[in-house]
């Protein structure tokens, strides 16, 4: 009976380690305490012309945040949405290079594309958590 009671405890605590585990995974700690989105990103990485509508013929989004208090290395994923059509454009993952800072990222058009006009939105995650969400049309 003490035999089965031990193995009881140790698929308890197993299941613990498995449980805490994946738990610290998907919330690493990362505090992205701005988004905006902007024309493009200046060679100190602050926003230019910080907008949420952008002309007709536009081929370039950028996405600009700022960041505290995170694990260098986290890996953080921008999604990509044209809301209009209910599309899922892209994912772009990348990784925190420092502990606070700034960044960004941009939806580019191939050469000679233009984005179409419509709604769209840029979520940054950490797995399946949305850390922030930003909102801009093309008309």
């Amino acid at each position: 009976m003490l035999s089965k009671n031990k193995n009881i405890a140790l698929v308890l605590l197993i299941t613990a380690l498995i449980l805490s585990s994946c738990f610290m995974k998907q919330h690493a700690t990362i505090n992205i305490v701005d988004i905006k989105t902007s024309i493009g990103v200046n060679d100190k990485l602050m926003p230019v012309r910080i907008t949420n509508s952008f002309p007709a013929g536009t081929q370039k989004v950028f996405c600009w945040f700022q960041w505290k208090n995170t694990k260098v290395s986290t890996m953080v994923v921008a999604r990509w949405y044209f809301l209009t059509d209910d599309i899922h454009i892209l994912d772009y993952n990348f990784l925190i290079p420092r502990k606070e800072g700034t960044g960004s990222v941009s939806l580019t058009m191939p050469e000679g594309k233009q984005l179409p006009t419509g709604l769209y939105r840029v979520d940054l995650t950490l797995g399946k958590e949305i850390l922030k969400s930003d909102t801009f049309k093309v008309q």
